[in-house]
């Protein structure tokens, strides 16, 4: 269980540490950006995207856990079950924070910052712990 909890734990960090080194490469201007600023048809279809995705896979992801099936799984004791849909969880949250922060980088719209931050407010409650 351990060394599924530390790999759990490898997979959230690096996750979060990824968009991290995005937003420094922006803010560094290593990359540039607004590169698409002027192109607001595209923005709107990603926005509307992005809010969907992350609308809907907040509640999912935090309460992937209390799903009948799901808990039925966990309850029997499979660590391959556990892992699986902890990999799953940590992903519903991550992937949208990354394409939110490269989206904010590439549009310059404070939506996808908002979004960013709100997906960063959820992951204390994703972060991979042993029961006690």
């Amino acid at each position: 269980m351990k060394k599924t909890v530390n790999i759990l734990r490898t997979l959230f960090i690096a996750s979060v540490g990824i968009a991290v080194v995005v937003a420094a490469l922006y803010e560094l201007d290593i990359l540039p950006s607004g590169v698409l600023a002027d192109r607001p048809q595209d923005e709107f279809l990603c926005t509307i995207a992005m809010e969907l995705v992350t609308i809907v896979f907040i509640p999912i992801a935090l309460r992937l856990f209390k799903t009948k099936d799901v808990d039925r799984r966990l309850d029997e004791g499979d660590i391959k079950t556990f892992k699986t849909w902890s990999i799953v969880r940590i992903l519903m949250i991550t992937v949208p924070l990354l394409m939110n922060t490269l989206l904010y980088y590439i549009f310059m719209s404070t939506t996808f910052g908002y979004m960013a931050l709100i997906l960063l407010i959820c992951l204390p409650f994703i972060y991979p712990a042993t029961r006690k």
